[in-house]
């Protein structure tokens, strides 16, 4: 009963009242305000709201002129009737409540102003009873009330005050409980809304809708006493049924794995404490469109149940922007992790490009030739695991022959890969790839020229980028525009790169990655008369498969797989065995179909020059092999091109081999030396009949002098940039 005597002591505004609160020496300046947190909202880039991220509060702050004046009037009549009649304590309240307090023998009504009330949270938290706080309450109330406005008052309330399931603030109840702005709230909303936050459990409109509708009609008939509202309006509110509809716009969220992602780099770059606190207004690069467009790429393509899974990433060249990342589960389950940002799986043959790239920058040429046998055992130890040698063969989508690194890349050759990456040296590799884009710990081993260390498809996508962006590496971002709870600008889209790879390198590769859709095993992908480049990949036992590719404006990546397990993609929707070019292939192109429906058709730049080798064959190092000398005249590509690839310029190339130590073997060109690109032309169909092969031995046929280069390289005009005006 102390708290009762001390409350009827104010009541009384006595001398010695004022004495007491002269000695708690209370100032607003020595207090700091409690970070109360609000959402966080993030947008795609049309507009369209994706989802939030909630603080630990639900709360969005308004001014008082974009609330319900309903609500204004309502939360007065029944917290604080007197509020434009006091200062920051109401001496008569409190003495009415001590009263009633003292004849129940327990306290049953309280006389805090709604002043107190926003002190009590704004600046102290969670209310003690006890003298002391009581006091210094009272005080830091007076001093507010001497700092603002009524109208301030009431707006930091109304922004501040708790309606329960998580929801703060008059904007995030209306929200939670009627899927509406606080500005349209109606009279009975408004009211029950008003009577939430003495017992917001206790009265909760969903759980308990008969003890809500009691609690609103109180706010009502307080309305009526103080005149906020008629007798008509009384009669019709308390009429009113709830018509409660709750709101999901703190807990649904559109395309959730690039939202995870989104949310990720928030708290990269601004700390976890700032994003917590909320207030953010986040415009992201996500296109809808393109989402909607990838989702339905994967869903015709995959549309059983018991298929594999599947992700894409699509990605702006020039600046690093994700325009595109879905996951994909048939069936219409649920994923519990991000496929495209958190599998890890074999990149296959999609990933010889980033060789290819090691030996261009080493300065091989792609005119260089190798033998590509089916099987292929490399004699490097250093390939080699133990006292084993590295037996390398072809497999899925991959033909054999010999060929140059044009063919041998269109056709996904691993036994002349592995002899490149012999040559080049696997720890070369590592660095480009990581330059360009690939973020997984690679291992410095031969095997990396098959793809056999994980990768995820957002890496995958980000190092074709750089190939589209002509060498220049741009980290991909999620984040077009953040600002801050004032609207002041935190951060936006970075646009510049850095440099990854020579652009001599990357247009060279782009190159020969465009043949790959011309004739080779990426056929499916071609987009008409649009260039594109890319590279199938598939892992051993057809356990993953890849298409990456690009345009100069956009670059994707589709993989497609069963995720958490390693099992053969095998009798998937008719296709025997899925391999890169079938069904990852056929998503990635009804994808950019639709996504480039409205972007111009740009020509890749042309390399500056194609340089050719010294000596146009290779062989590997410490091989044993037989004796001979092969005249042929053939196409300069396997005979498993396909018919509608442009057929080759016939040659004659004479190979001798002699053991045990092995030389380039001399070659005879009865054919003038080709002019690139391409490296070589035909105006005749190609040979109906196997060319005629003639073995001679033992005397080899004498070197001829080593085919001269091109007079004059083929150049890039000055205005012949792919990206100027590329959207």
């Amino acid at each position: 009963m102390v708290l009762v005597a001390v409350l009827v002591l104010l009541a009384a505004g006595g001398a010695g009242v004022a004495g007491t609160i002269a000695l708690s020496d209370c100032s607003l300046s020595k207090l700091q305000p409690i970070s109360l947190g609000e959402n966080s909202f993030l947008y795609s880039a049309d507009g369209a709201l994706l989802g939030s991220v909630p603080s630990s509060t639900n709360r969005q702050p308004l001014a008082l002129g974009a609330i319900s004046p309903w609500l204004a009037k309502a939360t007065v009549a029944v917290e604080d009737r007197r509020f434009y009649e006091h200062g920051g304590v109401d001496y008569r309240a409190i003495l009415r409540a001590a009263l009633a307090d003292i004849q129940a023998g327990r306290i049953v009504e309280g006389g805090s102003t709604i002043t107190q009330e926003l002190v009590r949270n704004l600046y102290i938290g969670h209310p003690q009873r006890t003298l002391g706080r009581k006091i210094e309450e009272a005080c830091l109330a007076n001093k507010l009330a001497d700092k603002l406005t009524k109208q301030q008052i009431l707006a930091a309330y109304l922004n501040e005050v708790y309606y329960g399931r998580h929801a703060y603030g008059a904007e995030a109840a209306a929200e939670t409980y009627f899927s509406r702005h606080a500005r349209g709230l109606t009279l009975p909303q408004a009211a029950l809304l008003a009577g939430l936050p003495q017992a917001p459990t206790l009265d909760d409109p969903i759980l308990h809708p008969d003890v809500a509708v009691a609690r609103r009609n109180e706010v009502l008939a307080a309305m009526l006493v103080n005149h906020d509202i008629d007798q008509a309006q009384y009669d019709w509110a308390v009429r009113a049924p709830l018509r409660l509809d709750p709101g999901t716009l703190y807990s649904d969220i559109r395309h959730p794995n690039f939202f995870g992602f989104a949310e990720q780099q928030l708290v990269q770059l601004y700390g976890r404490r700032r994003v917590e606190a909320g207030g953010l207004h986040v415009v992201t690069t996500i296109d809808p469109r393109l989402q909607t467009a990838a989702q339905k790429a994967m869903t015709t393509h995959l549309p059983s149940r018991d298929d594999p899974a599947a992700a894409l990433v699509a990605i702006d060249p020039r600046d690093g922007a994700i325009r595109a990342m879905e996951s994909y589960l048939p069936g219409g389950r649920k994923l519990q992790f991000n496929l495209a940002t958190q599998s890890h799986r074999q990149a296959g043959s999609a990933f010889k490009p980033f060789v290819l790239a090691t030996a261009l920058n080493q300065g091989i040429s792609v005119y260089t030739y190798f033998s590509g046998p089916p099987e292929l055992t490399i004699p490097d130890p250093k390939c080699g695991t133990g006292e084993t040698l590295w037996d390398v063969h072809n497999y899925a989508d991959e033909s054999a022959g010999t060929m140059n690194l044009i063919d041998a890349t269109a056709h996904s050759v691993n036994t002349i890969f592995a002899q490149l990456v012999d040559k080049v040296g696997p720890q070369n590799v590592v660095p480009v790839a990581h330059r360009m884009g690939i973020t997984s710990q690679l291992l410095p081993v031969c095997s990396i020229t098959l793809g056999t260390q994980a990768v995820n498809p957002l890496e995958m996508t980000d190092a074709y980028a750089t190939l589209a962006s002509r060498g220049v590496h741009h980290p991909p971002q999620a984040l077009a525009l953040v600002r801050g709870p004032r609207g002041v600008v935190l951060g936006q889209l970075e646009p510049q790169g850095a440099r990854a790879i020579p652009q001599k390198t990357a247009d060279l590769v782009t190159y020969v990655l465009q043949r790959v859709v011309q004739y080779g095993t990426g056929t499916a992908a071609a987009l008409g008369d649009r260039p594109v480049a890319g590279k199938t990949g598939t892992a051993e036992n057809y356990v993953d498969a890849w298409f990456c590719g690009y345009v100069p404006q956009l670059a994707t990546c589709v993989w497609v797989g069963y995720p958490g397990r390693e099992l053969p993609l095998e009798n998937v929707e008719g296709v025997g065995a899925v391999f890169g070019g079938s069904i990852p292939a056929a998503i990635w192109h009804d994808f950019m179909t639709t996504a480039l429906a409205h972007t111009p058709v740009r020509q890749f730049a042309q390399p500056a020059s194609i340089p050719y080798p010294s000596s146009n064959y290779y062989s590997p190092s410490n091989s044993a092999q037989t004796t001979t000398t092969t005249t042929t005249t053939t196409p300069s590509v396997s005979p498993q091109v396909p018919s509608h690839a442009v057929p080759p310029a016939t040659h004659t190339q004479s190979v001798t081999t002699t053991t045990p130590t092995p030389a380039p073997p001399p070659v005879t060109t009865t054919t003038p030396a080709p002019a690139p690109p391409p490296p070589v032309t035909t105006t005749t169909p190609a040979p109906t009949a196997p060319p005629p092969v003639t073995t001679t031995s033992p005397a080899p046929t004498p070197p001829p002098p080593a085919p001269a280069p091109p007079a004059t390289p083929p150049t890039v005009p000055p205005d012949q940039n792919p990206y100027p005006g590329a959207n």
